[in-house]
């Protein structure tokens, strides 16, 4: 298989597994694209539509980046609310459990 075409599909699967926030897929593509695009860059010089197929494929990753560093950003944001309203939440499944069993707290 051709350069152009193992880039092209690896691009396919970056656009698909960032649309689908598919995390496991892109930590897998990410780990592909270390290994062989230096592989595949020892072979020789770029041709045009190849060195187009890899610019592709550098724009999806960087938008593939900025939607994990997104939702990481979301995601400490949300932990950190949970932090914050720790106290509260054990307060209400305190409350919960007695409610269940009829105890007083």
């Amino acid at each position: 298989m051709d350069r152009q075409h193992i880039l092209l599909q690896l691009a396919q699967k970056m656009s698909a597994a960032t649309a689908a926030a598919d995390w496991k897929a892109l930590a897998a593509l990410n780990t592909l694209m270390g290994s062989s695009l230096p592989a595949m860059a020892a072979q020789g010089r770029w041709t045009p539509a190849e060195r187009a197929a890899l610019s592709a494929l550098r724009q999806l990753h960087v938008q593939a980046v900025a939607l994990c560093d997104h939702e990481t950003a979301e995601l400490g944001k949300r932990l950190g609310d949970m932090q914050a309203n720790k106290e509260g939440w054990i307060a209400y499944a305190l409350d919960s459990e007695n409610a269940e069993t009829g105890t007083e707290a």
